[in-house]
Parts: structure tokens; C-alpha cells; sequence
């Protein structure tokens, strides 16, 4: 993000869940590892979040002709509750399409990883209520966004997550310049 700025890059960062106050409250009961929330709550509760950030941040921000980064979109739905957790896929996108209003990425980065590589950085940190489901479901989620990367092959960009983080920056800016001229 420090190098966007001194590129003079008019843009705005968003988090999901979250980003909105009703997206923040659902964020903290989505990840509360005392809550036990089956999957299809949780494709109507990221739904529900998703619709306020699209609403309330990224259209106003796009209609201004800035440029959204957003942490993750429609398509951690449909890895994580889709691919991950066994909900059919045509159900997440019945449910997002009015949520996302049409809005589609222009770049999908994917930063990929073996998932026991990345529960292992995970260790001595606190995990969240879907950090804690395990190795399992993070091997689904990934075979997930790989087959998302490949169905949608011309907006995705998969970067090899174990590279040094300010490699892995340049690459994305470099990649983002197509969308910044």
C-alpha cells in the first residue's frame, strides 16, 4: 500500500468480513471460535456483510474513479463455504448476486500456499473460529481457489506465497499497472 501511495494511486482498502459497521459486528461473530455457525449461515452472514461493503464503500469509491484492493470478495465464499464446506455453488452466487451489485474484480491475487506451511506461521498466534477447523478444510479451500483461478483464468494472478514479501509486492504492482494508466 506505501508504494501505491507514492505512485500518486487514488485507492481505497477494504477488509471482508467487515469494513462497515454492520460488517465489523458480523466479522466478530463470524470469527469468534465460541460460536458454532454452520455453512450456510455463513454464506448469508458474509453475504450480508458483503452487501454493506459494496454498498456503503466500494461502489461510492468506484463511482469516484478510485481504485478498491479488497482482502477477499465473492470468491472466498465460494472456496471456503463452497469448495471447503460442501455448500452447492449455484446457492452462493444466488445469494451474492444481489449483494455484489453486479461488481466484479478486475485482478484476483491469489497468494498460494501449501496449507500445512500456513497453519505452521499460524502457530503462536491466536486462531480464529475458522483457522481452528483445521489442515482439511484449508487443502479444500485452496483446491478451491485453484479451480476458481483456472475457471477465470483472465483476472487471476497466482503468486507463490512463500516468496519474500516485497517480492511478492512488486509483482502485484506490476500486475496492477494494467489497471492504473
Amino acid at each position: 500500500q506505501e508504494r501505491l501511495k507514492e505512485r500518486g494511486i487514488d485507492y481505497i482498502a477494504v477488509r471482508e468480513p467487515g469494513g462497515t459497521p454492520v460488517g465489523e459486528r458480523i466479522r466478530s461473530l463470524l470469527l469468534d471460535p465460541d460460536y458454532s455457525i454452520s455453512p450456510i449461515e455463513e454464506v448469508y452472514l458474509y453475504a450480508t456483510s458483503r452487501s454493506a461493503l459494496v454498498r456503503e464503500v466500494i461502489l461510492p469509491a468506484l463511482n469516484r474513479g478510485r481504485i478498491v484492493i479488497s482482502e477477499r470478495y465473492l470468491d472466498s465464499s465460494l472456496a471456503y463455504q463452497g469448495y471447503g464446506k460442501g455448500v452447492p455453488l449455484k446457492f452462493i452466487y444466488e445469494v451474492n448476486m444481489p449483494a455484489i451489485m453486479g461488481l466484479y474484480p478486475d485482478l484476483t491475487v491469489l497468494l498460494d500456499i501449501d496449507p500445512y506451511i500456513s497453519l505452521k506461521r499460524l502457530e503462536d498466534k491466536k486462531k480464529d473460529r475458522i483457522e481452528l477447523e483445521g489442515l482439511r478444510l484449508q487443502e479444500k479451500v485452496r483446491y478451491g481457489y485453484l479451480k476458481l483461478a483456472d475457471l477465470y483464468k483472465e483476472r487471476y494472478l497466482i503468486i507463490d506465497a512463500t516468496r519474500e514479501p516485497k517480492e511478492i509486492a512488486e509483482i502485484i504492482l506490476k500486475e496492477m499497472e494494467r489497471f492504473t494508466r
